[in-house]
C-alpha cells in the first residue's frame, strides 16, 4: 500500500492493485474517504465528518499533481 503524503494526520495512500480512474485513499483515526483525483468527487467515506471531508478535498487539490505523479509511477 504505497502511501503518498501525510498532511494534518491525513494519509494519503492507494493500493498497488488499483483500478481506474485515479483516485486515493485518505485515512485519519478511524475516518475513511476515497477522493476520484480528476474531479474531487468523495467516491465513499466512512466516520469522517463534514469538515474533515472539505479538508480533505482541498488537501487533495494541493497535491493532486503528486498524487497523480504516483499513481502513474505505480502502474509502471
Amino acid at each position: 500500500m504505497p502511501q503518498v503524503i501525510t498532511v494534518n494526520g491525513f494519509r494519503l495512500y492507494f493500493y498497488s492493485n488499483e483500478h481506474d480512474p485515479a483516485h486515493i485513499h485518505i485515512k485519519k483515526g478511524d475516518g475513511y474517504a476515497k477522493i476520484n483525483l480528476e474531479t474531487f468527487e468523495i467516491i465513499d467515506s466512512i466516520s469522517m465528518k463534514q469538515k474533515e471531508l472539505k479538508e480533505v478535498v482541498v488537501i487533495v487539490k494541493e497535491n493532486q499533481k503528486l498524487c497523480l505523479e504516483a499513481w502513474n509511477e505505480r502502474k509502471k
